[in-house]
């Protein structure tokens, strides 16, 4: 789905796409060519030629000299391309396997492939089905539709708007996001019920991806349509576009479960087994190259197929613009404009399929690509990001002159310089903890330039940003876009170009600075190491020099309570770190399987922070003792003070929870 936990534990946004550089071309041309307007009023490319022409000879010529070598150094088993144009697909490719143990080459016509996220455009489009039937209003409080109530917040109802604009305040999710066992799956309307998630902002105010608010939105088809929201997917969007190689079931009917392909972490890798996406309308379709074309067509030809040109017209405008100088979003698309071209469009992911869709409205053009393997080092994510900027590079690259440097960069990088935190968070459980860890620092360089932590080129290198308009940059070398929002001469949010209509960055708050808990976190857990190392060195020396400790009694009892808590603290953190390394590796461990491991670790911290009371008493009565040496009372405070920090971070992160919802 469009984030799911792997590259949560990178950055919540989606935006670590650090991976191998896995293309055909040299690393001069991988970055996107900018236009220029030459003396003779030709639009040129920066080398010098003019855009080439989107023809099916030259589409095939490119992406044939470009894909198979991508794959093969990003290690992925299988891609599918399809661009359509004025009304005709110009070209469906298929690149490499669908099973590398049966050596099943992909078939746009037949293969199947798992878009993730881009379910949810047919979600929305079922959505608007229903507005032109009368049986929903965009404007109408969720409530009216639903069969459980979503509890009242910051005294605003959410709407369906808000749902369609990813504004609907709720924090983030991560539990039976994938689930790998059929038996486990659960009827719609029972997994939106399970739990509802916490609204951390006013409806309408804030940008935060959610995929429970886009399951919310196809459980309303449901209740006004009548129909099972797989069924009704099927009947008045696959039907009449004739996408005969479609489904949202899962698993999939026993016509078409042939035909989907395998899931690759890498493809040299055994397979991954059938996801299951509980909340099915937000990313649970499958569907071929060919199918996906259709759906394009649909939206660009606007003939009424699937809906009036109207209603089109309404999912395609501007309806929130988070940050004035980047795209909007739009009712369930979200902007991606650049090159004077107006675009709308959608990204894909689950934990082995990664794919994005393009709409070049103007121009009547489409693009969809998916690829069936996560790649080495995560190189899909960078092969389809770098497929598209290339793309519109050659076929429709910018026009005008290079902008120079703005003369404000020194002052408005110096006041970017800080801690972020994603708009796409949880504040209500350990997730929390998940959005520290993935923390955006943005830093100036000495020219002026900004990086931000978390957006890498290719080599894994932060790329460099230069400021060509008052808070607005451009990637240094490449295409991307970033701009800021300044409240009161400061900034408020910032963003990039592919993700500012869903998700901002916003200063981290100062209980959620990892520019200071970070190293007092290290602080905490290095006293408490040496505290638990010290406790068998100590007594080891004891027993070879034969030294009897003074200490006895009640503060001998203290004493290795004390230690007894450091050692504690520390299998917390061992505890934690496992955990979000297993789940790096396996997103379907969030099926609850993890629940008894995250208990034990929670009643171990319910120890340790008992245990610190203890070691705050502790140090109370060793500083009182005229017998205790100096290093032993400054270490009685040390470890009360280490423990007193780590109860706050397992009580502000959400570590400690009465319920295992997240």
């Amino acid at each position: 789905m469009a984030s799911l936990f792997t590259r949560w534990i990178a950055l919540l946004s989606m935006l670590t796409m650090s991976a191998t550089a896995a293309t055909a071309q040299s690393s001069a041309d991988l970055n996107p060519a900018r236009a220029a307007v030459s003396a003779s009023g030709t639009q040129t490319s920066t080398n010098g030629h003019a855009p080439a022409s989107l023809t099916a000879a030259d589409i095939n010529a490119w992406l044939d000299g470009l894909l198979p070598y991508s794959l093969d150094a990003g290690g992925i088993a299988g891609a599918v391309v399809v661009v359509v144009k004025d009304g005709q697909v110009l070209t469906a490719r298929g690149y490499g396997y669908s099973d590398m143990r049966s050596r099943v080459p992909v078939d746009p016509a037949r293969t199947m492939f798992r878009p993730g996220s881009i379910s949810k455009l047919f979600t929305w489009t079922a959505v608007m089905q229903q507005v032109e039937a009368g049986k929903i209003d965009l404007n109408r409080d969720i409530n009216a539709y639903l069969d459980f109530r979503i509890p009242p917040s910051h005294g605003k109802p959410i709407t369906m708007r808000h749902l369609m604009t990813h504004t609907g305040g709720f924090e983030e999710t991560a539990k039976y996001l994938i689930v790998e066992k059929a038996g486990q799956k659960h009827p719609l309307g029972d997994v939106l019920k399970r739990w509802v998630p916490a609204r951390i902002y006013a409806p309408g105010e804030m940008p935060a991806y959610s995929n429970y608010g886009a399951s919310l939105a196809g459980y309303v088809v449901e209740r006004v349509s009548g129909e099972r929201f797989e069924d009704y997917v099927q009947r008045h969007i696959f039907a009449p576009l004739n996408m005969r190689h479609s489904s949202f079931e899962q698993p999939l009917p026993a016509s078409l479960a042939p035909l989907l392909s395998k899931g690759y972490n890498v493809a040299s890798e055994e397979p991954k087994p059938y996801e299951i996406i509980e909340l099915s309308p937000a990313g649970a379709l499958s569907s071929t190259g060919q199918d996906m074309a259709r759906f394009m067509l649909a939206f660009l030809d606007n003939r009424g197929a699937l809906m009036k040109p109207e209603t089109r017209a309404r999912m395609f405008a501007d309806v929130n613009r988070p940050i004035p100088a980047l795209p909007a979003m739009a009712l369930g698309f979200y902007h991606e404009d650049r090159n004077g071209q107006v675009i709308v469009g959608h990204g894909g992911d689950t934990n082995w399929f990664h794919s994005d869709l393009h709409l070049l409205v103007n121009s009547n053009v489409g693009i969809y690509m998916s690829f069936n393997s996560a790649g080495k080092e995560a190189a899909a994510h960078v092969i389809r990001q770098r497929l598209f900027d290339q793309f519109m590079a050659r076929y429709f690259p910018e026009s005008g002159s290079e902008r120079r440097t703005a003369s404000t960069a020194r002052d408005h990088g110096r006041l970017m310089v800080g801690h972020y935190v994603s708009s796409r968070a949880s504040t209500s459980n350990w997730l929390r903890f998940i959005g520290l860890l993935g923390e955006v620092e943005v830093s100036q360089n000495s020219d002026d330039t900004i990086t931000v932590s978390a957006l890498l080129d290719p080599a894994g290198v932060p790329k460099r940003w230069r400021e060509v308009a008052p808070f607005q940059w451009r990637e240094v070398g490449g295409s991307g876009r970033l701009a800021a929002r300044v409240e009161h001469g400061r900034v408020a949010a910032f963003s990039i170009a592919e993700f500012a209509p869903i998700i901002l960055f916003l200063p981290a708050p100062a209980d959620l600075d990892a520019g200071w808990i970070m190293p007092a976190l290290l602080a905490a857990l290095g006293i408490m190491l040496l505290t638990a190392l010290a406790w068998p060195v100590v007594a080891g020396m004891r027993k070879v020099y034969g030294y009897r400790s003074p200490v006895s009694g009640r503060a001998l009892l203290f004493d290795r309570v004390m230690r007894f808590t450091a050692v504690v603290a520390l299998l917390v953190a061992a505890g934690w770190m496992g955990m979000i390394a297993a789940i790096n590796t396996d997103v379907g461990l969030l099926d609850g399987r993890l629940d008894i491991w995250m208990r034990l670790i929670q009643l171990m911290e319910v120890a340790a922070i008992l245990g610190t009371l203890v070691s705050v008493y502790n140090a109370y009565v060793v500083l009182r003792s005229p017998d205790r040496r100096w290093f032993a009372k400054i270490w009685s405070i040390l470890v009360p003070v280490a423990g007193l920090f780590l109860t706050w971070v397992v009580l502000s992160m959400g570590l400690l929870t009465i319920g295992l919802d997240y």
